[in-house]
């Protein structure tokens, strides 16, 4: 049984951010500190995990419905969403 991801918004999260920071961009949806990973998937045994990025831009899009072929970037998959 595999995993669909929750969509967390039909968005992206633009987020400023500290260039050289470590990031953990939650890819199952269901974290309460989105865009940021808080660990639910663990808890929910959904089989996913976080995507861990070092920041190289101050200001980030990152994908809210998690349809995204770009993890953990927007790519405008939220545009094809019903």
């Amino acid at each position: 049984m595999s995993f669909e991801p929750h969509i967390a918004q039909k968005g992206p999260f633009v987020c400023d951010e500290e260039v050289g920071k470590k990031r953990a961009w939650c890819a199952c949806g269901l974290s309460a500190k989105q865009p940021y990973c808080d660990g639910t998937h663990g808890k929910q045994n959904t089989g996913m995990n976080p995507v861990v990025v070092s920041v190289e831009k101050a200001k980030i899009a990152w994908c809210g419905c998690k349809r995204t072929g770009t993890p953990p970037y927007c790519d405008g998959s939220h545009s094809r969403l019903g």
